[in-house]
């Protein structure tokens, strides 16, 4: 169990420059509910750690699922679609792109993604694309279990699990900070 006061002083020393706000509350807040209701599939604290210090980079620190910058312009996952008229740029918590991932999240989660991405953005679903995916290794293949279990702990290289060793060892550094946040209570 997760000492939620000591999680939220500390992340607001470590994190937050001193002031945690609503957005971020909320956000932090069901985040540590979903890990609490489903101790079997998320054992590791890591994995938790691990997973807001992805959110805190890829929302830019907003804790609100979010659009990516730019919306795509100039890669191709950002172009529209012919067949959908919809463009498959960054969206929500992890910044799911591309179609495939779209459709494949979408088909596991029971989501129409593929046809309605703006969906991604809503935290009813942003969430779990969050948690499930990457306990999965939907993203690229590569999965918190890879990075964290009873042998291993390699905050850098897990960042392979989103999107290569872009920012990876400032990632790292978040997930460390939220880890010691987290104040787990046997």
């Amino acid at each position: 169990m997760i000492n939620r006061k000591f999680f939220f002083e500390e992340t607001k020393t470590r994190l937050f420059n001193g002031t945690i706000n609503s957005q971020q509350q909320k956000t932090l807040t069901n985040f540590i509910n979903v890990w609490e209701a489903d101790p079997v599939t998320y054992k590791d604290a890591r994995w938790l750690a691990y997973m807001l210090a992805t959110t805190y980079h890829e929302t830019d620190k907003k804790f609100k699922a979010i659009e990516e910058y730019g919306k795509g312009k100039g890669r191709k996952y950002g172009a529209t679609d012919p067949q959908t008229g919809k463009s498959y740029y960054g969206r929500g918590y992890v910044q799911l792109t591309w179609d495939y991932n779209y459709k494949k999240m979408g088909d596991l989660l029971d989501i129409d993604l593929y046809h309605k991405p703006e969906l991604a953005l809503q935290d009813e679903y942003a969430t779990p694309i969050l948690f499930v995916g990457m306990n999965r290794g939907m993203f690229t293949g590569k999965k918190l279990s890879d990075y964290f279990n009873g042998t291993k702990e390699d905050w850098v290289n897990a960042r392979r699990i989103i999107n290569g060793t872009d920012k990876a060892n400032l990632i790292a550094d978040y997930g460390r900070k939220f880890y010691a946040a987290l104040g787990i209570i046997p």
